[in-house]
């Protein structure tokens, strides 16, 4: 799509592939601004947990909190630590302090190549799968109570 003008408004669309943070921060300020209305509290609260040695990173979890739901989107463990229980760990503190604040559910997506099993044996569910996403791969979505982060 190439920038555009709607003549009759004056708005101009333009596609951007490397938004700026501002420009994001003010969509999901836009975004929470309308959902107050209907929910208790504002979403899109970042919540993150890293793992670090001697000040080096070695794996963390992200996401965000919206309202009673964590919205899991990235974990990453340093491929010299992995099955040595540290993403277990980084998903269980990053559940704990979801729970803490209030979210009684999360959810997450990942691919048929990457982590499913191990999101299956901390306690997720598959709820919805896209195959074929990409040559060969399918996208799952993933949920998961969080009554037992306590």
């Amino acid at each position: 799509m190439r920038d555009q003008t709607c003549e009759e408004s004056g708005i101009e669309l333009t596609v951007d592939s490397a938004p700026s943070s501002q420009d994001l921060d003010r969509l999901r300020a836009g975004l929470t601004e309308h959902s107050l209305e209907f929910v208790e509290r504002p979403g899109f609260v970042p919540i993150a947990v890293f793992a670090r040695r001697n000040g080096e990173l070695l794996g963390g979890a992200f996401g965000n909190l919206n309202w009673n739901w964590l919205d899991l989107s990235l974990l990453w463990v340093a491929e010299s630590l992995r099955s040595r229980g540290l993403g277990g760990q980084l998903m269980a503190a990053i559940e704990r302090a979801a729970w803490e604040r209030g979210c009684r559910q999360a959810h997450l997506e990942t691919f048929s190549y990457q982590a499913l099993a191990f999101y299956e044996s901390h306690g997720y569910e598959v709820f919805a799968r896209l195959e074929d996403y990409a040559p060969d791969v399918d996208r799952y979505y993933l949920r998961k109570s969080l009554q037992d982060a306590t």
